[in-house]
C-alpha cells in the first residue's frame, strides 16, 4: 500500500532522492545526507509498479528495497537518473533496462561483509553442535541428546564454502579459525589454486561429494537458482549439512525439507527463503533440525547505518554530476 508521500519544505531544490519503498524504522542517515547536499527528500512505501511510479513521479534519483523496477516502470520515469538499491543483490531492479536508458544503478556491495559472514558461522555452529535443536528440547522437558547425536568435533569437519567473493572468503577464514578443514568452490576461480587468505579452490562437485557442512555465498542468477536441489543433494555426503545466508532462491525449498526428514540432510541453518516471510506451512517448519532465522544476517546497527548511509551517497553522487563509490553500470557516466 502507497504511504503518503512526505513533500519536502523547499519545493524550488531543482534536486530530489525518492525513497520508493523501504522498512527501515528510521532514515536519519538519508536525511542527513540529503540534507547537506541540499537535495530534497520523499518517501513513500510501494508494493507494485503502479505504486512505484507514483512514488518516482520526477525524482532525479530513487531509493528501493523490494520493489520491482522494470522497465515499465522506468520508462514512466523519464527524469530519472540514479537508483540506488538497500542491499548487495540487484534482482528485483531491470539492471539492462535501466543501462539502456542511460540511467545508474547503485548498490552497497560490502557493507555486510562482516555480518553476514558472523551470522553463517553462527548457524553452522548451531547446526553442528545441535545448539538450537536442544534448546527446544530442554524447554519440551527433554533433557537428553538421542536426537541430535551423532554430534562431531569442529576439528574433525570439512567445511566447504560455495562463492568465494568478500562475504564468503570472510566465512572461510573464520571457519578455519574454529578449527574447520575449510575449501571452496568458485567458478571465477581456478581449480587448484588457492586464495588470498590461502583456502583451495576445488570444483563444485568435489565440495558438494566431500563436505560435511556446505555453506552458499553466491549471487541469484539463472545458473545460482535452485543450486541447490534434489539432484545436488542426491550427491552430497549422508548427513551433511547445509547453511544458507545468500539467496532463497539458490536453495529448493521442498527438497531440502524433505533431505532433513529423510535424514540425507543431518540440519541446515537457513536465513533466506524462497519466500519471505517464510509461510507457516512451509514444509521447513516441520524440520526440527533446521534453524531458521528471518533474513537477519545482514543487521548490526552497524552495518544498518553504512547500508542507508552510502547508498543515499551514491544516489546523491550521481544526481550531482559526481562518480559514486559503488556503480553497476558505470559506462553509463561516461555517456553525454
Amino acid at each position: 500500500m502507497l504511504c503518503p508521500v512526505q513533500h519536502p519544505d523547499n519545493e524550488r531544490t531543482p534536486m530530489r532522492i525518492a525513497i520508493v519503498d523501504c522498512d527501515n524504522e528510521s532514515f536519519d542517515e538519508e536525511e542527513e545526507v540529503t540534507s547537506r547536499l541540499g537535495i530534497a527528500l520523499t518517501r513513500a512505501h510501494a508494493d507494485d509498479e503502479e505504486q512505484a511510479v507514483e512514488a518516482a513521479r520526477g525524482a532525479d534519483g530513487i531509493l528501493v528495497q523490494y520493489a520491482p523496477i522494470t522497465a515499465a516502470v522506468l520508462d514512466a520515469l523519464p527524469d530519472l537518473r540514479a537508483i540506488g538499491r538497500y542491499g548487495v543483490g540487484v534482482d528485483t531492479l531491470d539492471v539492462e533496462a535501466a543501462t539502456a536508458r542511460g540511467i545508474a544503478v547503485c548498490n552497497v556491495p560490502d557493507y555486510g561483509v562482516e555480518d553476514v559472514s558472523d551470522h553463517a558461522i553462527a548457524l553452522t555452529m548451531s547446526v553442528v553442535r545441535g545448539t538450537a535443536q536442544l534448546d527446544r528440547l530442554v524447554r519440551a522437558g527433554d533433557y537428553g541428546l538421542v536426537p541430535v547425536k551423532p554430534l562431531h568435533r569442529v576439528s574433525s569437519l570439512r567445511l566447504g564454502v560455495v562463492g568465494l567473493g568478500r562475504i564468503g572468503a570472510a566465512t572461510a577464514v573464520k571457519a578455519r579459525a574454529l578449527g574447520f578443514t575449510v575449501i571452496g568452490s568458485d567458478p571465477q576461480l581456478e581449480i587448484g589454486s588457492r586464495t588470498a587468505d590461502d583456502i583451495e579452490v576445488v570444483d563444485f562437485e568435489t565440495l558438494l561429494a566431500t563436505c560435511d557442512v556446505i555453506s552458499l555465498h553466491v549471487p541469484l542468477l539463472p545458473s545460482t537458482h535452485h543450486l541447490i536441489d534434489e539432484a545436488s543433494l542426491s550427491r552430497m555426503k549422508q548427513g551433511a549439512m547445509l547453511v544458507n545466508t545468500c539467496r532463497g532462491g539458490v536453495v529448493d525449498t521442498d527438497a531440502v525439507a524433505a533431505a532433513l526428514q529423510d535424514g540425507r540432510l543431518k540440519g541446515a541453518g537457513l536465513d533466506v527463503f524462497e519466500q519471505e516471510p517464510l509461510p507457516l506451512d512451509s514444509p521447513l517448519m516441520a524440520c526440527p533440525n533446521a534453524v531458521l532465522t528471518p533474513h537477519a544476517s545482514w543487521y548490526s546497527e552497524e552495518s544498518y547505518s553504512e547500508l542507508k548511509r552510502r547508498v543515499t551517497e551514491a544516489v546523491a553522487a550521481v544526481i550531482r554530476g559526481e562518480r559514486p563509490r559503488d556503480i553497476l553500470n558505470p559506462e553509463v557516466l561516461e555517456r553525454d
